[in-house]
C-alpha cells in the first residue's frame, strides 16, 4: 500500500508541473538531434569512407586514418599551433575579464559603468569577417593605422609586420581575440560578484582592510567557484579552436603560424574530399579535450574541491 501511495503521489506531483516537463522536451530533442546522434559518424573514422555507398557500404580499415594524419607533417604543424594559440589565449586571456569585472564593480558613476559594459560586450556580437576588415584596416603593414601612426611619430623607421611576421602575428592574434572575448566573459565575473554578500565588505572595512585588500581577501575568494569551473572548461578546449578567426586573420605568408587543426580539417574534408580523415581528427580532438577536462577537474578537486563534477 506504501508503494502505491508513493507511485500515486509522484505521478500527482509530476501533473502539476506537467508544463514546465514538457518545456524540457526542447532541449533534450535538440541535444538528442544535433549532439548524440551525428556520434554515430564517428564510425567513418574507421572505414574507407565512400561517400556515395555510405557507412553500411564502405570497408573497416581500423586505425589506418589516424596512423595517415599523424605522419603528416602539416598535421603537426597544426597540433603545434592549435597547443600554443589556445594557451596564449588561457595565459593572456582569462584574467582579462576577471580583472574587468571587478573594476566595473567599484565604479560609482552609473552611466559611466553602462557605458563600459556596453563598450565591452559589444565586439563579443561583432562578426569575425567584420574585425577581420577591422584588423586589416588597423595592423596594415603598409597602409595601417598603427603603421601609419608609428611613421609619422617617428618612433619606427619602416612598417611592422604584424601580419605578415609569425610571432608578430600570433601577438596581433592573441590580442585581438582578448579584446572580443573579454566582455562576455565579464558578465559571468560581475554576476558572481553582485552576489556576494556586502556584510563581508562591511565587515573587511571595520577590520581596517583597504579596497585592494578586499578585493583580495573577500571578492576573489568569493568568486573562486566561478574561477575555478570557467578554468577547466577552458583547458577542455585546449584541443578545439575556431575556424574563422586563424583563418579570417591568418594568411599565406603565416601560414606555419596560422595552420591550426579546424583549418587544416577544412582543407582535408572540404577542399580535399578526406572525410574519413577529417571525422578521425575531430575524434582525435574529443578524446584528448575530455582527457585534459578531467585532469583538471581532478586537480582542482584535489586542492579545494571545487569542479564541474
Amino acid at each position: 500500500m506504501k508503494d502505491v501511495r508513493r507511485q500515486k503521489s509522484r505521478l500527482k506531483f509530476l501533473l502539476q508541473d506537467w508544463r514546465l516537463y514538457s518545456m524540457m522536451l526542447i532541449p533534450i530533442v535538440w541535444y538528442l538531434v544535433f549532439c548524440y546522434k551525428p556520434m554515430y559518424g564517428l564510425i567513418i573514422a574507421f572505414q574507407k569512407y565512400n561517400i556515395f555507398g555510405g557507412i553500411a557500404g564502405s570497408d573497416y580499415i581500423g586505425f589506418e586514418n589516424f596512423r595517415f594524419v599523424f605522419e603528416m607533417r602539416d598535421f603537426s604543424i597544426a597540433l603545434v599551433n592549435t597547443l600554443w594559440l589556445n594557451f596564449l589565449d588561457l595565459i593572456f586571456g582569462f584574467p582579462m575579464p576577471i580583472i574587468l569585472a571587478i573594476m566595473l564593480n567599484e565604479m560609482r558613476l552609473i552611466k559611466l559603468k553602462k557605458m563600459s559594459q556596453t563598450m565591452l560586450y559589444l565586439p563579443h556580437f561583432l562578426s569575425w569577417v567584420i574585425i577581420g576588415g577591422m584588423v586589416l584596416e588597423i595592423f596594415s603593414p603598409t597602409t595601417g593605422l598603427i603603421n601609419a601612426t608609428l611613421l609619422k611619430t617617428g618612433l619606427v623607421s619602416g612598417n611592422v609586420p604584424f601580419l605578415t611576421d609569425g610571432h608578430l602575428w600570433r601577438f596581433t592574434y592573441v590580442l585581438v581575440g582578448v579584446w572580443q572575448s573579454m566582455g562576455w566573459g565579464t558578465i559571468l565575473y560581475l554576476a558572481a560578484i553582485t552576489g556576494l554578500d556586502m556584510n563581508l565588505f562591511e565587515a573587511a572595512q571595520i577590520d581596517g582592510a583597504n579596497k585592494l585588500q578586499q578585493i583580495w581577501h573577500v571578492t576573489l575568494p568569493g568568486i573562486r567557484s566561478t574561477i575555478v569551473v570557467l578554468l577547466i572548461m577552458n583547458i577542455g578546449r585546449m584541443m578545439s579552436i575556431g575556424f574563422d578567426r586563424p583563418y579570417i586573420i591568418g594568411n599565406t605568408l603565416v601560414q606555419d603560424y596560422c595552420d591550426v587543426i579546424s583549418t587544416f580539417v577544412y582543407r582535408a574534408g572540404i577542399i580535399n574530399g578526406q572525410v574519413a580523415r577529417a571525422t578521425a581528427i575531430g575524434m582525435f580532438q574529443s578524446v584528448v579535450g575530455l582527457v585534459l577536462i578531467t585532469i583538471a577537474n581532478t586537480v582542482s578537486r584535489m586542492f579545494d574541491e571545487q569542479g564541474i563534477w
